[in-house]
């Protein structure tokens, strides 16, 4: 690992936070509120398609951006009332930016409280991701929540994300410049030390800009949010991250359990821990609590972790 003087360090984060402002926050916002407006197929009933971009700095789509893309759009044929507590999904093939995207629905059950919906996304009429959603209608009934853990720091009081990666000297300024770039959430991070050898670590969220009352709209949104560092933590015990010289990891699964309201204009916090890396995979889990403490989604993923350090 290499070290920073204060100067460099301080330079690095002065950078870091000019890219960051050269994007007004409603405008990135905007971008992901337009993912979920997806394109009827004329003449076919449940098909749907998103256009190509015209350029892309990714290598492969945003695996939160297709999981809340499917779940927008398996909730489109499901009747009112009914809402989204649960999803799972399978990355199969790296999607391409620059490609569009196909949207197949398959209504697989409807019932008086449930529906399940089956969701199929292609590019160049191959499969690339799978999932699998389900709706009910709200009820009341027994309930009890696993308690938001102690002594969490305030978002003020965690790293702003832009300067947390700004301080990583093992960032190189070439992905820093990419990583800066303004996000459509504030983000406040928290991670210990590698030399603690930790396996939990917690960010927390808020939309950067307003996204109207629509509870879809902000779920889609909690969707999203949910692939963002959540693989980082099959790595946290080991002292590496995605960035690491050697390290290859992509999203494998996804799984998510929503357990009621959401409004992501206000703090929430997602608590991400892994209880076992092996085999090139590491499975991660989080829990996402509004400041209040009320627990309002759970999340799993297994990841390929690669990692074979340069020699």
């Amino acid at each position: 690992m290499t070290s920073l003087s204060p100067a460099e360090f301080q330079a690095r984060i002065d950078r870091a936070r000019e890219i960051n402002a050269g994007v007004d926050a409603a405008k990135v916002v905007g971008a992901v509120a337009r993912l979920f407006d997806l394109d009827p197929v004329p003449g076919l009933e449940d098909e749907f398609t998103y256009p190509a971009l015209p350029t892309t700095e990714r290598d492969r789509i945003f695996g939160g951006q297709v999981i809340a893309q499917a779940m927008m759009a398996a909730a489109r044929t499901v009747e009112e009332g009914k809402r989204v507590h649960s999803l799972h999904a399978y990355f199969l093939r790296g999607g391409d930016e620059t490609k569009p995207l196909h949207f197949r629905i398959h209504r697989d059950f409807d019932g008086r409280s449930f529906s399940n919906r089956r969701v199929v996304v292609r590019q160049d009429g191959k499969v690339i991701f799978n999932l699998t959603a389900s709706f009910q209608i709200p009820a009341e009934g027994l309930s009890h929540q696993v308690p938001m853990p102690e002594g969490l720091l305030p978002p003020d009081k965690c790293w702003d994300f832009t300067d947390f990666i700004a301080a990583d000297p093992d960032i190189s300024d070439r992905h820093l410049a990419h990583m800066a770039r303004r996000r459509p959430f504030e983000v406040r991070s928290f991670r210990p030390p590698a030399s603690e050898r930790a396996t939990q670590h917690y960010q927390w969220f808020r939309v950067a800009a307003p996204i109207g009352d629509d509870p879809l709209v902000h779920t889609g949104f909690l969707a999203f949010a949910s692939d963002m560092g959540l693989l980082s933590s099959a790595m946290l015990p080991h002292g590496v991250n995605f960035w690491s010289p050697g390290m290859v990891s992509t999203s494998l699964d996804h799984a998510m359990w929503f357990h009621g309201p959401v409004r992501v204009d206000e703090w929430f916090v997602f608590v991400m821990d892994s209880p076992w890396t092996g085999g090139d995979r590491g499975l991660c889990r989080g829990s996402i609590y509004r400041q209040d403490g009320t627990l309002i989604a759970t999340a799993a993923q297994e990841g390929l972790v690669r990692y074979r350090p340069p020699v």
